[in-house]
């Protein structure tokens, strides 16, 4: 998966496009047509970031939310390999801001969110058990769903071959103002469990998913 990631930098859309696949990107397009814009919610599950190609297959504004890194020159890096498809890199901080402007502009997007990363103990607003483990939740995708009225949409990867990949998308909400809150946060946890449970091999274990799970506040309740 690491050279994979590499191999985005030289790679052709062409090849890309063959070793990338879409199952269903229909549901994508049907979503653009009806003028809905899209939270894409995904986890760090095999090579997840040859996703941006989707790019190639629409019309709307891609955005995709990221973590800015430390150090200057891998932070370019790795800008330069998500932006290669024309899809812009917004920081959490600037995601709130970018996308209610273009929601006041009346323009559709698609937003996409690695949501299975682990927040600060003592600022999560939920928490859930992830395979078997209770753990802070990020919400953030939801939350922007909710305030900007976008349709939410699950999408796992499946590693066919060495290099090769398939993406299914599935909706997890259309109107998500029509779900309690951290309903849709919990429905995407139980794909992620389901996904990993089928080829644990291909999920990113190194990036410290249980560290909170001694940090469970008092009054939760499973």
């Amino acid at each position: 998966m690491v050279m994979e990631s590499i191999k985005s930098m030289t790679i052709s859309e062409a090849q890309m496009k063959k070793r990338f696949t879409f199952s269903n990107v229909e549901l994508i397009q049907k979503l653009e047509e009806e003028n809905r814009s899209v939270a894409l919610m995904c986890a760090h599950y095999g090579s997840w970031e040859w996703i941006f190609i989707l790019q190639t297959y629409m019309n709307v504004k891609g955005y995709a939310i990221y973590k800015r890194l430390a150090n200057t020159y891998f932070d370019r890096l790795v800008k330069r390999i998500r932006a290669k498809y024309n899809s812009h890199l917004i920081t959490t901080k600037e995601s709130i801001p970018v996308l209610m402007q273009s929601k006041r502009e009346g323009k559709i997007t698609i937003c996409g969110f690695v949501s299975d990363q682990s927040p600060k103990a003592e600022k999560a607003f939920h928490w859930n058990e992830f395979m078997g483990i209770t753990v802070p939740v990020h919400t953030g995708a939801e939350m922007l769903a909710k305030k900007l009225d976008m349709s939410v949409v699950f999408f796992g990867v499946k590693k066919l071959k060495r290099g090769y990949y398939e993406t299914t998308f599935k909706t997890l909400a259309y109107h998500p103002n029509d779900y309690p809150d951290y309903e849709i946060t919990d429905k995407f946890l139980d794909l992620v469990e389901e996904q990993i449970n089928e080829a644990p091999e291909f999920y990113l274990w190194t990036h410290k998913r249980w560290k909170h799970r001694d940090k469970v506040p008092a009054d939760y309740k499973s």
